[in-house]
């Protein structure tokens, strides 16, 4: 087993060091105003041009959809000398830096939200992908336009961004989602079938908080004292527009309701009876497929499922040549590897990605500039704490290396010869992988490194497997298979596995981690678009297969994603849980449920991750 092969970066530089050009224009000059769609709903509608852009000059726009307001308003007399995007880390600066380097940016509130009339009815619903077009066809119609259209946007932002790619709008050149979750059952929602309890009602609470105007908690007592709410049109001075607008989002839909009653991607729930399936990026396959859109993914390994998001859409999907997953929280704004403190500035910093992605952006919505047709996936390696790139995944030369569980709760390349072996696991409720996981995502407003704290104590609520102390570094890069055959005394539960590197010294560090709820372990045979093998699992209502207590099953689901370089002398452990709390829903919900995981010859329960090298 040897460390990973080290790759020159893109032209002589490692990802982030790209020169950050000068401004070409001195500042913004900033303008607001309803459009009108094809129902005469109205979205409000921000434009930041450059200052002093001279007549008759073209220039390609930058549009941001957002479900979040486009703007914020402070309270006077604040809101006369200072912008809001100063209490959001991740937004200061950033539309200055596209602004004066030749962008018009186009700010959306989406219909139902912010300061627009209607009515939301579900996330990325199909309304959404018309007003988008309607949108790219406004922006092109205007005299400052040469015909050329980005998308971006953060999370939900980053999924309405990779919906104008699936427009096949001729002016749509390019498109960068960042950290979303283009199919939300799977990346965020349910992971594994597991509702994700924690943070979709927080998520709904605060959305609902922001279509009624008022300040999320999340925001803190400092945001309530300063911000006044979203922004309305210029012309709408006394507000009356924008309290017109309120009145219509009364009606917008309770998404944790409808949460807590989906076990399956296509239960159809509430009112609208809408599934989740029916809001992933999934059902646009065919036109992203064919789409003429170029797309630069970003994700991270220890956000969500953005990492695996990013890693599908760069294997399915031909206009995507390049991609970047970091060490970041949701948004890119702190480090959190977790081989360092929390609550780093992020590496690179964020004008360094700006830099990214106004190169990406460049080299499709202008003439002259430099282009980039390699196929590049740049991701940051853990563990070793430096840039790689490949233009494949998993790279050249990486193999499943199998490691089975065997007695005295022991990792070892070598299948048991045991034919008793089994051990026995009372599911521990108290399990937890505490309030800053990969999955509270809200942490991300605010510049908050995700975290995974004492996980050597975390062993006390874990059945746990070690391995021999490493011969040689091994380098791990894709996602681990865990193959489980156990038992249940119940009909449903969930089981929740970590990989994890035990230092010499005793101190765990968290790599990856994957779930399954039970009743969903039926294998899917042929995977759907978009979703590569070892994801073997459709989480449809037809698939269902409860338990029958006592009878052995053969359990087999994925860890997501990770790259990470493992030291010599160090161990991989592989922790098993029935739980999360303070994350997921509880599964079954009442009683006491024991896991038997079986580690015989008949049996042989067993972890296989992806290392590179030999």
């Amino acid at each position: 087993m040897n460390s990973i092969t080290k790759l020159e970066p893109e032209n002589g530089r490692p990802f982030g060091s790209a020169p950050i050009p000068p401004p070409i224009y001195p500042g913004i000059e900033r303008r607001s105003f309803y459009l009108h769609m094809r129902d005469d709903v109205k979205l409000a509608m921000t434009v930041l041009l450059p200052k002093g852009l001279p007549a008759g000059v073209k220039i390609p726009a930058l549009v941001s959809q957002s479900r979040y307001w486009r703007e914020m308003e402070l309270r006077p007399p604040l809101n006369w000398f200072l912008s809001p995007d100063i209490f959001l880390r991740r937004m200061r600066g950033y539309k200055p830096f596209f602004v004066q380097r030749g962008y018009v940016m186009v700010l959306v509130d989406e219909r139902g939200t912010g300061a627009s009339f209607g009515r939301w009815s579900s996330p990325w619903h199909a309304e959404t992908m018309e007003d988008a077009r309607q949108v790219v066809d406004w922006i092109i119609a205007q005299p400052w336009s040469n015909s050329r259209v980005g998308s971006y946007g953060i999370s939900y932002l980053g999924t309405t961004a990779e919906q104008y790619a699936a427009l096949c709008h001729p002016a749509v050149k390019a498109a960068l989602p960042m950290f979303n979750h283009p199919d939300p059952y799977r990346d965020i929602g349910f992971p594994g079938g597991v509702f994700n309890q924690r943070f979709v009602r927080a998520w709904d609470e605060m959305g609902r908080e922001l279509d009624l105007n008022h300040i999320p908690a999340e925001f803190g007592w400092g945001a309530r004292l300063l911000l006044r709410g979203v922004r309305p049109v210029d012309r709408d001075r006394r507000r009356r527009e924008l309290r017109q607008a309120l009145l219509g989002h009364d009606g917008n839909t309770n998404i944790f309701s409808l949460g807590e009653a989906i076990s399956c991607r296509d239960d159809r729930v509430g009112e609208i009876q809408i599934s989740v399936e029916d809001v992933s990026l999934g059902r646009y396959h065919t036109e992203l497929e064919q789409s003429q859109t170029a797309v630069f993914g970003w994700g991270s390994w220890m956000d969500g499922g953005t990492a695996d998001a990013v890693l599908r859409r760069f294997a399915a999907y031909p206009s995507c040549q390049r991609a970047v997953i970091g060490a970041w929280e949701h948004g890119g704004t702190a480090h959190s590897s977790p081989y360092g403190k929390p609550d780093r500035l992020a590496d690179p910093p964020l004008a360094a990605q700006w830099s990214e992605m106004l190169r990406f952006f460049d080299a499709h919505l202008k003439d002259g500039a430099e282009q980039l047709s390699e196929r590049v996936l740049f991701y940051y390696n853990l563990g070793e704490e430096a840039w790689q790139r490949t233009p494949v995944w998993p790279p050249a030369g990486t193999r499943p290396e199998r490691w089975h569980l065997s007695s005295g709760r022991q990792l070892l390349p070598d299948p048991p010869g045991d034919e008793t072996g089994v051990d026995l696991y009372e599911v521990d409720f108290n399990a937890s992988t505490g309030e800053r996981n990969r999955w509270w995502e809200l942490g991300g407003v605010f510049g908050k490194s995700v975290v995974y704290p004492r996980r050597a104590e975390a062993a006390a609520h874990l059945l746990v497997y070690l391995s021999p102390a490493l011969e040689r570094d091994v380098q791990i890069a894709g996602s681990a298979q865990i193959n489980l055959y156990l038992s249940s005394s119940e009909s449903d539960g969930a089981v929740y596995a970590y990989l994890e590197d035990v230092h010499p010294d005793g101190q765990v560090t968290y790599l990856a981690e994957g779930q399954l709820r039970l009743v969903h372990r039926k294998p899917s045979g042929e995977p759907a678009p978009g979703v590569p093998p070892g994801h073997g699992h459709t989480f449809l209502r037809k698939d269902v297969l409860p338990l029958v207590p006592g009878q052995v099953v053969k359990v087999c689901f994925s860890l997501l994603p990770v790259a990470a370089l493992v030291r010599k002398g160090h161990h991989l452990r592989l922790g098993i849980a029935g739980h999360d709390q303070g994350t997921f829903v509880r599964l079954p919900t009442s009683g006491s449920p024991v896991l038997s995981i079986f580690r015989t010859s008949l049996y042989p329960s067993s972890i296989e991750i992806p290392v590179v090298g030999e």
